[in-house]
């Protein structure tokens, strides 16, 4: 199996939100379902079946994180990058038909998450990024159509 690359802080993250639900939100629906088996009949009991609800999106993201954190290999971004987009890096870019200027960091897909500025290596974006240095241009292939990007800074 693949492994996919991940930072430090981004699997520190992940074990976070695990420990977080291991050791917070599973005891404590536990005690929701028990507190509402102790009401009597649970066939027609709406607090039951809410605290059911919760436990299994609870277990559903326990064991999504499992699996998440088994394919993991945590990767250090690397200082000898000759100048080039590595995973770990800022680049910084520019649409060259819109003007609009932004940054993002290369993340693993685990991670990526377009609102905070990270975004995936495996993404259309990503993949294109990695390799190249300041002042190239690419055309790629977004889900929002084909863009035309110059890249302006790296910061590793």
């Amino acid at each position: 199996m693949p492994r996919v690359p991940i930072t430090k802080e981004g699997f520190e993250r992940l074990k976070i939100e695990l420990q977080r639900l291991q050791r917070d939100e599973r005891p404590m629906v536990i005690r929701a379902i028990e507190e509402a088996r102790s009401h009597g009949d649970i066939s027609e009991n709406a607090e039951y079946e809410a605290a059911k609800e919760k436990q299994a999106m609870i277990e559903g993201r326990i064991q999504d994180l499992c699996q998440k954190m088994g394919e993991c290999e945590i990767v250090e971004p690397s200082d000898n990058d000759n100048g080039r987009a590595i995973f770990g890096s800022t680049v910084v870019v520019e649409d060259t038909e819109t003007g609009e200027v932004t940054s993002y960091r290369l993340v693993g897909p685990y991670e990526a998450d377009v609102q905070s500025g990270t975004i995936s290596v495996v993404s259309p974006l990503g993949k294109a990024l990695i390799g190249k240095e300041e002042g190239e241009e690419i055309r790629v292939q977004t889900p929002k159509g084909v863009r035309n990007i110059e890249v302006l800074e790296i910061r590793n």
